[in-house]
């Protein structure tokens, strides 16, 4: 059945369907603004009359804009970014980062906290947090009644109950609530959610894997994990904790893990294991750099002149390989976008290697069907697809005010 066939008589339509033309609306303009009163009828099969009520609603309330134009015919719409703002946070290994963006999600000013290694007690974090926040938002002027909420992402399984536990064995982190400790510092909006999830979305939205319905994002940095994405919708699991990529296991009683297992992928090619291989290459000697990020920079450098930093990477690049060789075999993505920090400084020398890896690993047709990328959002990635949280519910509510937010 066509959209037109499927649209009632103007006369039927009642306040409800009307009022339930917001939500459609806004993601039709969210996903692909500019558009015309009649795109968005044709785009959302709602009405004609029921996309007229909720635009002329929405432009009354200043979440639209209908700007005048010279050009014949009618005016496009656009959401007016400056409507509201979000703010994203990304809880990584090696910082805090906290950006602040408009409702299109232009960031506006950012703040990074520095964690030191092995420094994620839950008191540290959310203080970085809530110091994060204050700044972006003086920094950017912004009334905190303005803002729609602020998105959490993190290392490990977010659990969603009577409260947000979050379950991270890397950080050491056990039933940590999240939710309350931070809500004891700010009255804003929370939504949390796995970092490599958030980073996901961001792809998903604006990135390497926009367009795509089946789609893998590896989020790297000194932990591994992923965002999967089946059939446009991602891939939770029974207890919110697929994607943990990193813990799966690529040589049986191989290296430790920093979740206590052996042969974990992220013994081999997390940033803290491959420049711990750098140290024993060096028989012992420290990797130059003042933290994680700046020394995996130096291996990268040290690259071009000592065979010893190819080995470490040479080696870095094949089990990542065999790792993306089991994620094409039991997903068979359309797109493997790989990300984070040291998944972005890694792939751009290494990536045909690591494809190569994969190739050799992977069976033949899913392997070439399946495009590998890097990602395209820069360190961004998790506050941004964080900041989507209370986006999607600014949406997904027809940009009426908000509920207690539960992504």
């Amino acid at each position: 059945m066509t959209a037109q066939a499927a649209q009632p008589h103007p006369l039927t339509v009642g306040r409800g369907q009307r009022h339930g033309a917001r939500s459609p609306v806004l993601w039709a303009l969210y996903s692909d603004s500019p558009l015309t009163r009649r795109q968005l009828t044709l785009r959302t099969g709602l009405d004609a009359t029921a996309v007229d009520a909720a635009v002329d609603e929405l432009l009354l309330e200043g979440v639209l804009i209908e700007p005048e134009t010279d050009r014949p015919g009618p005016a496009p719409l656009r959401l007016v970014r400056a409507h509201r703002y979000v703010i994203g946070v990304d809880v990584g290994e090696t910082r805090v980062r906290v950006a602040l963006f408009d409702l299109a999600l232009n960031r506006l000013a950012a703040a990074d906290r520095p964690l030191s290694a092995g420094r994620h007690d839950p008191d540290i974090v959310v203080g970085h947090v809530l110091a994060g926040l204050d700044t972006v938002i003086g920094a950017a002027g912004v009334p905190p009644s303005a803002i729609l909420g602020v998105g959490v992402g993190v290392s490990g399984a977010v659990e969603r109950g009577a409260e947000t536990l979050v379950h991270g064995q890397s950080f050491g982190w056990d039933a940590v609530p999240l939710e309350r400790l931070l809500r004891a510092g700010t009255e804003l909006p929370l939504f949390i959610d796995n970092g490599a999830g958030a980073m996901g979305r961001a792809e998903l939205w604006f990135g390497a894997a926009r367009g795509a319905r089946h789609v893998v994002v590896a989020l790297i940095g000194s932990g591994v994990g992923a965002s999967i994405v089946t059939g446009g919708s991602p891939y939770r699991g029974a207890t919110s904790s697929a994607g943990e990529w990193g813990h799966t296991t690529v040589q049986a009683g191989g290296r430790r893990c920093r979740c206590g297992a052996r042969g974990c992928l992220e013994a081999y090619v997390g940033a803290g294991a491959v420049l711990e291989r750098f140290r024993q290459a060096r028989r012992g000697r420290p990797v130059p750099g003042e933290d994680e990020e700046s020394a995996f920079g130096a291996l990268l450098t040290a690259a071009d002149t000592s065979p010893a930093a190819q080995r470490v990477l040479e080696e870095a690049a094949v089990y990542l390989g065999a790792g993306i060789a089991n994620l094409v075999n039991l997903f068979n993505p359309q797109r493997i976008v790989l990300g984070g920090w040291a998944g972005l400084r890694f792939g751009a020398r290494m990536l045909p290697r690591i494809r190569e890896s994969v190739a050799a690993q992977a069976l033949r047709r899913p392997y070439a069907h399946t495009a590998i990328e890097l990602g395209t959002l820069g360190p961004d990635g998790v506050a941004l697809g964080a900041a989507t949280l209370p986006v999607c519910r600014f949406l997904a509510d027809g940009a009426r005010p908000p509920r207690t937010p539960v992504p």
